[in-house]
């Protein structure tokens, strides 16, 4: 995905919000006003991060660089492969954070025998 013109960006940042809220649809509503920010955030870092992705793809993470005509050029970060990993460690951590606020999954193991195997045992 190239850089998206400001209206194309905003309808994708919008979907994204979308799908993030339908994460959390069943939240009470004190909750969900408290996360509307963080999906905000997460939603406008998540299509730029893809941009900066798509950027860093196409022309590399390095450029050639040199203070004057004079010395020998070497080479260096781009300015977007540096705000790629700022925003993508910043990104991270709003993904946590609402992943905390998730509702915890009571996932029942099925048991494979084990324990009721070494309660059996008469020499232990």
């Amino acid at each position: 995905m190239p850089y998206l013109k400001p209206d194309e960006k905003r309808e994708t940042i919008l979907g994204e919000e979308k799908r993030l809220k339908r994460l959390y649809t069943k939240m009470p509503n004190k909750k969900k006003k408290l996360m509307e920010g963080l999906i905000e955030r997460a939603a406008y870092m998540r299509i730029t991060l893809q941009e900066y992705e798509d950027d860093i793809d196409e022309n590399g993470s390095v450029e050639p660089f040199t203070q004057s005509a004079n010395c020998e050029p070497y080479d260096r970060a781009r300015p977007v492969a540096q705000l790629y990993n700022t925003m993508n460690k910043n990104y991270q951590s709003i993904m946590k954070q609402l992943s905390d606020l998730l509702p915890a999954e009571t996932v029942k193991a099925k048991s494979d025998g084990f324990d009721k195997f070494v309660n059996s045992r008469e020499d232990i």
